[in-house]
């Protein structure tokens, strides 16, 4: 399988000098399906099933509030680079905010896609896959409800 990712990053190759100046939002765009392929992969795994019975389990991990979750869970595993990466994904203004979840968690989530991303473009699928295997084997983090994103437009 991770021959499947690396034939896709030799048949576009990619400057790692060039890389480090996309933007957040950049590698955030690329991290989500990055990190969506690989819970839906894990959910297939599991055995056959309907799609719509796939579709339910898999966003119980992709969601904002379960990526913040897993955010906080691989935070004290991260080395400084990942640390900045994330920060900057965190830190950037997106264009929009899904409805049904926290600004805080919309914000960690974008994150924790960014750090993705970026290990991805950078030909560090190990990491990821190190990082997300972290995620899953830990326990929960406590979650803390704050203002949804609709609330916040609407103020």
């Amino acid at each position: 399988m991770e021959d499947s990712l690396r034939m896709i990053a030799d048949s576009f190759p990619l400057d790692a000098q060039k890389v480090r100046t996309y933007s957040a939002l950049s590698f955030a765009y690329i991290g989500d399906s990055v990190y969506d392929l690989i819970i839906r992969t894990m959910i297939t795994t599991r055995g056959n099933t309907k799609p719509n019975k796939y579709h339910r389990q898999v966003i119980e991990y992709v969601n904002a509030g379960a990526q913040t979750q897993m955010m906080e869970r691989i935070k004290p595993y991260l080395n400084d680079e990942e640390k900045v990466m994330f920060r900057r994904g965190k830190n950037a203004k997106p264009a929009s905010c899904a409805k049904n979840q926290s600004l805080h968690d919309y914000r960690i989530a974008t994150g924790f896609e960014t750090l993705i991303g970026y290990l991805y473009l950078t030909g560090q699928m190990e990491r990821i896959m190190e990082l997300v295997a972290i995620g899953l084997s830990e326990e929960p983090a406590a979650h803390i409800e704050e203002e949804t994103c609709l609330t916040k437009r609407t103020l």
